[in-house]
């Protein structure tokens, strides 16, 4: 398993209060025969010091975690041996602790296990009829249930750790999603504005260079319109602009589309027609709607080589549907190479529970029909409406 971070402030604690409770019985002389020697109660501090300053080690610089659990048992060893009050026989419940967090629950139940045996063994050898003596079965009891103690709180300590481990994985690959989400958007948008307008222009401007000496009046009219696109673009930048900065307005359907029938001499002729109230269409949905038949009259203008397209829609009381017709060539869907326009189109309509059919064939013109359906809540404005027009009757 992957290591976790022990609690920190568990050790220097622990140490803390067995290194005041030794020097406690060192100086009060509270121990058993006649008292420690200097020597002892020296090596007692150092070693209890060196627990310090491993756990220190431990936390500024990557340590191998075998080498640091054997110089940590090491060290407890020899501070309960030069201990003269025998409280240092907690500190061994650090070592099944920290192992936890190393090696996981199964190492540092093995680990506990062998503290208590280590124990119980040295019982054995050393205190016959221990188990006659308070003190030892007092000794031996308290070890257990600090184990006990000092497994559960790792156990908690490591759920917390791996929830706040998942936790931050889930919020990275929101973040990776919405960043993935947010540049499928922005590369949407400016397909669907700046790549309709630059399309424009350059049908306008290759009329104007075609008809340059022919029919002036015709190039000079190709050219006004190649500066209305140049003027359109720059809006919609300024549009995208105010949307990243959350300052977006959004214009009406029927506004957004009439500029697609202005087309001045330009061929492909537009005609709009919109029947129906846009209440209950979110910004979203308008969106949708507006870019799908920017991208039908881009693709009649550029492809097709239509000479009429007709954009209808109607805003009935559940959906909204668009239907857009040209004159021009035609293709095979199903056959043909689908572009990043018409992939934008569908992302766009599937993102607000629409569906798009494309009807077409060579030489029999391409009928494009956008359905998306209206909002809940203008469903239910509209049936309340009704319900209080029936009342009042």
């Amino acid at each position: 398993m992957a290591a976790y971070g022990p609690v920190r402030w568990v050790p220097p604690l622990l140490y803390g209060a067995v290194l005041v409770g030794g020097l406690y019985y060192a100086a009060a002389g509270l121990s058993d025969g006649p008292g420690p020697s200097v020597w002892r109660t020296v090596g007692f501090v150092a070693a209890i010091g060196a627990l310090f300053a491993l756990e220190e080690a431990g936390h500024r610089r990557p340590v191998a975690r075998v080498p640091l659990l054997l110089a940590r048992g090491a060290l407890i060893g020899a501070a309960v041996l030069l201990d003269a009050s025998d409280l240092a026989q907690v500190l061994f419940v650090l070592l099944p602790f920290t192992a936890y967090f190393a090696f996981g629950r199964t190492a540092a139940l093995a680990l506990g296990a062998l503290c208590l045996a280590g124990l119980l063994t040295l019982y054995v050898l050393t205190a016959p009829g221990w188990y006659r003596d308070l003190e030892h079965v007092s000794d031996l009891l308290m070890l257990s249930v600090g184990l006990v103690l000092a497994l559960s709180m790792a156990a908690v300590a490591v759920g917390e750790q791996r929830a706040r481990r998942e936790l931050e994985d889930h919020a990275a690959r929101v973040a990776e999603l919405s960043a993935a989400t947010e540049r499928n958007r922005l590369a949407r948008d400016i397909h669907d504005s700046l790549g309709h307008h630059l399309t424009a222009m350059s049908v306008q401007l290759e009329m104007a260079s075609d008809f340059r000496a022919l029919d002036p009046d015709a190039a000079q009219r190709a050219l006004n319109e190649a500066r209305r696109s140049v003027k359109l673009a720059l809006g919609d930048v300024r549009q995208s602009v105010r949307a990243l900065r959350g300052e977006e307005a959004h214009p009406t359907l029927s506004a957004a589309l009439a500029g697609l029938a202005h087309g001045g001499g330009a061929r492909p002729v537009v005609t709009v027609e919109v029947t129906g109230d846009e209440d209950g269409l979110g910004a979203a949905e308008l969106t949708a709607l507006y870019r799908a038949a920017q991208e039908a009259v881009t693709n009649a203008r550029r492809h097709a080589r239509a000479t009429r397209v007709t954009v209808a829609v109607l805003l009935a009381e559940d959906t909204a549907r668009l239907v857009v017709t040209d004159d021009g060539r035609g293709f095979v869907p199903d056959a043909a190479v689908t572009g990043f326009g018409l992939v934008g189109m569908r992302e766009r309509v599937h993102l607000v529970a629409g569906s798009v059919d494309i009807d077409s064939g060579p030489e029999a013109g391409t009928r494009l029909t956008v359905t998306v359906p209206r909002g809940k809540a203008a469903r239910e404005d509209r049936a309340g409406t009704s319900m209080d027009e029936r009342g009042r009757r």
